[in-house]
């Protein structure tokens, strides 16, 4: 049996702060500079109010069905499942419409990934594995084996997980 790999869908396959960046732009200031919300999280640089705004787009439908795909995801994600069984494991029960949007989005990009190991629940502490690849911090806190968390600029003050930048690391760290 290989070991197992739990692999996180939002910020770590997923750009959704690239998705968010677009509506951002599109909708609210076409001036705005992309890099700077990658340095720094959007509750940080907006009002409240335009911060509130903006989050309420992920219960329209669409907003899951076409994100963009994180650099490096898919080889990485080829490369390892040689090595590793992996497991797409997504929070998405949080938000209606995302679990078909996920399900399709996941069938489109990452075929290689089965759909008996695409895992979709509300508290991913249920989840056992060798390895969780996450961008949240508090899903990793619970997790039993090696938790690597997935830069992004919502978890750039944690400290406590071993913290990789980009998929070229997670292939480093783990092929």
């Amino acid at each position: 049996m290989k070991p197992r790999i739990a692999i996180d869908m939002d910020d770590v396959l997923a750009d959704t702060v690239g998705k968010f960046i677009a509506i951002f732009r599109r909708d609210f200031d076409t001036t705005a500079l992309p890099t700077v919300f990658r340095d720094n999280s959007f509750h940080e640089l907006l009002e409240k109010d335009v911060y509130k705004r903006l989050a309420d787009y992920v219960h329209e439908p669409g907003f899951f069905a076409d994100i963009p795909v994180m650099p490096g995801a898919i080889e990485v994600t080829q490369a390892l499942s040689e090595k590793y069984d992996l497991f797409v494991t997504s929070a998405a029960m949080e938000f209606r419409n995302s679990l078909s949007e996920k399900y399709d989005w996941l069938d489109q990009h990452f075929p290689h990934i089965h759909w008996k190991n695409r895992v979709f629940c509300g508290d991913k502490s249920i989840l056992r594995a060798d390895f969780m690849i996450d961008d949240m911090p508090y899903n990793l806190v619970s997790f039993q084996g090696k938790g690597l968390l997935f830069d992004a600029p919502h978890n750039r003050d944690n400290t406590i997980f071993q913290r990789v930048l980009s998929w070229d690391e997670v292939a480093k760290e783990l092929l």
